[in-house]
């Protein structure tokens, strides 16, 4: 499991984490990731993420991840008096990018998501985004796991 900053895909550390859960993050890569292109305006990353019913978009393309915007990053620029319909994603995208192998485990990404602080974990396969796993994907995860 790595954290990276988008603009330096040189920089990968490890972050070894406790084994602990069954299910592997695997099983929410199903769906397509949700994108943003960095020259939207907040407005239209905001109908984005009610469209695809998300609260996570990826800047970029699957094959080139510039950032992240969140519901959570949308309210702050919100809040900041940010105009919605002028303020770029590429303004307020995060670059600090949490990623995670398709292999890992419930446990060891929820795990990350506490130690990094963070709601939203790419999920990559050979180097590829493949899905994006989210807190509420995980809680999932724990209420369905037998006892």
């Amino acid at each position: 499991m790595t954290v990276r900053d988008a603009q330096d895909e040189n920089d990968r550390r490890d972050i070894s984490v406790v084994v602990g859960g069954r299910a592997s993050v695997r099983l929410f890569t199903g769906d397509a990731v949700a994108t943003v292109a960095p020259e939207r305006t907040l407005q239209e990353a905001a109908e984005e993420l009610v469209a695809d019913d998300v609260g996570l978009l990826v800047v970029g393309t699957a094959d080139k991840v510039e950032g992240v915007v969140s519901e959570r990053d949308l309210v702050r620029a919100i809040a900041l008096g940010r105009d919605l319909q002028t303020t770029l994603v590429r303004d307020i995208a995060s670059r600090r990018l949490v990623w995670c192998d398709a292999t890992a485990i419930v446990a060891e990404v929820g795990e990350l998501m506490m130690e990094q602080y963070v709601r939203h974990v790419l999920v990559e396969d050979a180097e590829q985004l493949v899905g994006v796993v989210s807190a509420r994907d995980l809680l999932g995860a724990y209420v369905a796991e037998p006892d």
